[in-house]
């Protein structure tokens, strides 16, 4: 369900209080070879191997488990906008973000007798973060990320935001490739370092190793890593791997329906060889809705608040959503 219905319904049921997806939306040795593609993107490829995927951190990562991946390739950097450009030009593609939303399919995902939202929110819009809050924004799109006059001139470089699991899937697919996997994302990530907290090993260094909110969130950032919203692609170090931002910038979309309970069914398991998620999502805080895996966290991402820059830091939106801090990387 878009956020922009979402945030109506929580109006409805929570005394207008954002929805939860919203908030939380805020929210082995391999080698590597690195090519290039006729459509611009560099992709690293990794020789696939056994690792450890999970972490006893939260409920959702638990149990950490042994899972093996078949080598791939995957993007060096999450998609930008002038990439994005690329593929909307050649295929005069629509973002969900610039399409209204069909109320009819939109309610079915919501609880039965939920009235039709007004009309000024059905309409084409998305969610930005702005003012210490999230709000819907009509006119919000990947072209506009914050609304009607902000722009993507001059942050070209940028990772593409506002495009929903089914825009990701497209450009991926016209690109010649997929989204990832939710272990092939973690294994990639990791880059050999089963167990670390972060892609580089277990501290926080002084020197800012990824785009995150440096203070306390959503009242203060010292800016120390040079960026209020997104940063261009490859401004911070690379991981052993070669690849460029899996920690903070933007969230990441996989492929992965999104369960809470997903590593505990593997606990007995053993090691198991490419695991590609379960059948269909099921999310307690949002049943209805069909939700998948983000990774990596992102701008927003602060150590008093979710903390999602962490490697095996995983949590779910629904695949219709867009959101100002959310973008995606493919694989082959």
């Amino acid at each position: 369900m878009p956020d922009r219905i979402r945030t109506f319904v929580s109006a409805n049921q929570s005394s207008g209080r954002l929805a939860c997806s919203a908030l939380f939306a805020v929210l082995l040795s391999s080698g590597c070879r690195c090519a290039a593609r006729p459509s611009s993107e560099v992709f690293v490829s990794l020789d696939g191997g056994t690792f450890v995927m999970g972490s006893e951190e939260e409920p959702q990562e638990r149990p950490p488990h042994r899972v093996h991946v078949s080598p791939f390739s995957i993007s060096q950097t999450e998609v930008t906008n002038a990439q994005f450009a690329r593929f909307v030009a050649a295929t005069g593609y629509l973002t969900t973000a610039e399409r209204a939303p069909d109320w009819e399919a939109l309610r079915e995902q919501l609880p039965p007798g939920t009235p039709k939202p007004e009309a000024a929110l059905l309409v084409p819009g998305s969610m930005v973060f702005t003012a210490r809050k999230w709000a819907w924004i009509a006119g919000a799109d990947w072209r506009h990320p914050e609304g009607p006059g902000s722009s993507i001139t001059g942050r070209e470089q940028h990772p593409v935001v506002q495009v929903s699991w089914d825009d990701a899937a497209a450009y991926a697919k016209w690109a010649g490739g997929r989204l990832p996997t939710e272990a092939e994302w973690e294994f990639a990530a990791r880059s050999g370092q089963s167990g670390h907290r972060y892609t580089w090993g277990d501290d926080w260094p002084d020197t800012p190793m990824a785009n995150t909110w440096e203070g306390e969130f959503p009242v203060n950032n010292s800016l120390k890593d040079g960026a209020l919203g997104t940063a261009p692609v490859r401004s911070y170090p690379p991981n052993a791997f070669g690849l460029f931002d899996l920690p903070g910038n933007v969230w990441e979309w996989t492929a992965d329906w999104y369960r809470a309970d997903t590593y505990a069914s593997r606990a007995d398991a053993g090691v198991i060889d490419d695991p590609r998620g379960p059948p269909s999502a099921n999310e307690p805080t949002a049943p209805l809705e069909p939700r998948r895996v983000i990774r990596g966290g992102s701008f927003l991402c602060a150590a008093n608040y979710c903390a999602s820059y962490r490697t095996s830091a995983r949590r779910s939106t629904s695949q219709d959503s867009s959101l100002s801090h959310l973008g995606f990387r493919i694989v082959k």
